[in-house]
């Protein structure tokens, strides 16, 4: 799930958000976002490598999975191994899905995922944790945008259930009288609509799909569950990124995918109409007013999050996903785990989270990055 890097937060004055920044990021599939968008017009912020406790880390910690926060882990990594002299963080982004199977064969010390384990996913995590299971820990999170070319119509609105009917084959002309309904005004053309999606498992998929199924429950009867796209029709790209390239070369399009690939392709984006005063668009800080209203559903040393894509708050962006990094709560192998508490401790701490301001993410929620930084130093 890759998020962008445009949009910056604004301190809540009550807490609710830990810093200033802009998040993306199901189990997720194949969210194949190979390259990094660069901030218009500046650089990336960097962590204070002396800012950076290393307690121990030593050696490769091998990690892989959800591509939506590629852009995320590329800075955390950086940063980290530039305080850490000798660490190397490999992290692979091929997916949630290939994450998690990596981490149940024991092949990673953590997984990335844009979406929390499955019941029979943590079940299997017991055998390589061993005297534990795999844990939730959420750590980045961020819009899913809906991309779209069309020339002349520069702010177009869509509500779930005009979105859910596209991607359903069900509205096929641009010009149809629910999306003219919402864009009064606006010179829609009498054309067809060429919609996009993944061709690969992805947890970006699976946020879509959950938020379709819950907000525009009567027009999207497909498998909220699913990683891989479950509708009949329209056109497939792979990964993130070839669905906003695909997008930004076809006029009539529409797709979905992290909001730092609209803006590294300067593609404009849809902005929902949830119920509320106004049409919320899709930007880092929107989304943040969304993720504070998650709440926890995991037990323990779980922190999985159900998220409120019905929501209908004020300036709230409701295609939301949050990454987590999925670690074991015990069974951690000796000879990696300190590098594992030295790596997460860095991306959950405020300085950590503070870095992904200039590449569109949002951080987590005051409460909950509270209870994950209470979380990692206890992992064995």
């Amino acid at each position: 799930m890759k998020l962008s890097r445009k949009n910056g937060l604004r301190a809540s004055a009550i807490g609710a958000l830990v810093v200033s920044g802009a998040l993306v990021l199901s189990a997720c599939g194949s969210d194949n976002n190979t390259e990094t968008p660069a901030k218009e017009g500046g650089t990336t912020t960097s962590a204070a490598a002396s800012n950076i406790a290393c307690e121990g880390a030593k050696g490769q910690l091998l990690a892989a999975g959800s591509s939506a926060q590629k852009n995320a882990m590329d800075l955390w990594v950086k940063n980290f191994q530039a305080a850490c002299s000798g660490v190397e963080i490999n992290y692979q982004a091929i997916g949630s899905g290939g994450g998690i199977t990596k981490f149940n064969q024991g092949q990673v010390a953590f997984a990335g995922s844009d979406s929390a384990l499955k019941d029979e996913e943590a079940a299997e995590s017991a055998k390589i944790c061993k005297t534990g299971k795999g844990v939730n820990l959420p750590m980045v999170g961020g819009p899913i945008a809906i991309g779209y070319k069309l020339d002349g119509v520069d702010n177009l609105v869509l509500d779930a259930s005009t979105i859910a009917k596209i991607f359903d084959n069900k509205i096929t002309k641009w010009n149809d009288p629910a999306i003219a309904k919402l864009n009064p005004g606006a010179k829609l053309p009498d054309s067809s609509i060429q919609a996009f999606h993944r061709s690969d498992e992805s947890g970006t998929t699976q946020n879509l799909g959950k938020y379709l199924s819950t907000a525009a429950a009567a027009d999207w009867k497909h498998d909220p569950k699913s990683k891989s796209w479950p509708a009949q029709g329209g056109q497939a790209a792979n990964g993130s990124s070839g669905v906003a390239t695909a997008v930004k070369d076809a006029e009539g399009s529409i797709g979905y995918f992290e909001l730092s690939y609209a803006t590294a392709n300067k593609i404009s984006t849809v902005s929902i109409n949830t119920g509320a005063a106004a049409p919320v668009a899709a930007s880092s800080e929107n989304a943040s007013k969304a993720i504070a209203a998650a709440k926890v559903k995991g037990t323990g040393s779980d922190v999985a999050l159900s998220l409120d894509y019905a929501t209908k708050a004020e300036g709230a962006y409701p295609i939301v996903l949050v990454t987590y990094e999925i670690a074991c709560d015990k069974g951690n192998k000796a000879e990696t785990l300190p590098t594992l508490k030295a790596f997460l401790n860095y991306t959950v701490s405020e300085e950590g989270q503070k870095v992904l301001a200039d590449a569109g993410y949002a951080p987590l929620p005051a409460e909950i990055a509270a209870k994950v930084r209470a979380i990692v130093p206890t992992l064995s």
